[in-house]
């Protein structure tokens, strides 16, 4: 048992209720591009776009297996950063439909290496009202709505996929979307921040976070306070849907005991498997990633 324990804020149903109630009033409005706009072998690509709260309109592309009719489906989560997933191996699975987006409002395809300068951990940290990532939950939330009203879409049968900061949001969309019937989230990050935070943080991106503490007034009070609403080890505890975790046993960033505290977490059906490698892609998540979601998306009469 690892040491790292879920410490939930007292109103948290409370605080995200509310923000998932703002996420389902935004009305549906999404434009397809109807075109073939990447080359993925086995899977017609498409562009599209939608409005997310605010008024807001987000960029990203839907993978289908030609002529899909009720397919089941996941929602691919971007890992930190400003770029935009591509529909490669990891973001398809064969007999499946797919949907990734940009958080930031760029093109589908976007392409952007991760710079300090362009880095969004402490955008809004002085709160969990204004922290970004509430922001990012509610543009996950109608993600999962427009693709839930795709026709080659199964409406009950949709998961949410992720490496690092997709495969936390996987968590806390397992958590929070009623939509979401399944995830799979690799390597998870954002667990245990009331431990890592207590102690030197010397890796970027997290130490964006630490930096930012020493701007505002009792900063490690009050970014630890917001952090706590996000943690993926409390959201872990409201995510009952079958969940497969998976840890690298030399990773640094989302370190192997943080990520068996977010399996220790979930209160229902669910899985861990090891990489032996690092904060990285593994060929292996392909498959076991399908298989989980093939396991676990059942039609409803089988």
């Amino acid at each position: 048992m690892s040491e790292s324990a879920p410490y939930v804020p007292e109103d948290f149903a409370e605080f995200w209720q509310e923000a998932v109630a703002e996420a389902a009033s935004v009305k549906l409005d999404c434009h397809r591009s109807f075109t073939n706009d990447f080359d993925c072998r086995g899977f017609v690509i498409e562009t599209l776009d939608f409005a997310t709260v605010g008024g807001r309109r987000l960029y990203g592309w839907i993978a289908c297996p030609p002529a899909a009719r009720r397919r089941p489906a996941f929602l691919w989560i971007p890992p930190y950063g400003r770029e935009s997933l591509l529909p490669n191996e990891y973001g398809t699975r064969e007999g499946f439909v797919s949907l990734s987006f940009n958080f930031h409002g760029h093109e589908a395809f976007h392409q952007e290496k991760y710079t300090q300068e362009r880095g969004y951990f402490s955008e809004g940290a002085g709160s969990p009202e204004t922290w970004i990532f509430r922001r990012m939950l509610q543009d996950t939330l109608i993600a999962a709505r427009i693709l839930q009203a795709q026709v080659e879409v199964d409406e009950d049968r949709i998961g949410a996929m992720g490496m690092s900061q997709g495969g936390g949001m996987a968590i806390w969309m397992g958590a929070w979307s009623p939509i979401i019937k399944a995830v799979c989230a690799d390597m998870p990050f954002l667990g245990g921040m009331n431990r890592t935070l207590a102690a030197p943080v010397h890796r970027y991106p997290l130490k964006e976070l630490t930096d930012f503490m020493e701007t505002i007034p009792v900063g490690e009070a009050r970014v630890l306070n917001t952090v706590s609403y996000f943690d993926t080890i409390n959201q872990a505890t409201c995510c009952v849907v079958p969940t497969q975790v998976s840890l690298g046993l030399k990773d640094p960033a989302s370190r192997p005991d943080i990520v068996r505290a977010v399996f220790d977490a979930l209160p229902g059906k669910k899985q861990l498997r090891s990489y032996e490698g690092g904060h990285d892609w593994d060929a292996r998540m392909i498959e076991n990633n399908r298989e989980w979601l093939v396991e676990h998306l059942q039609p409803k009469n089988q």
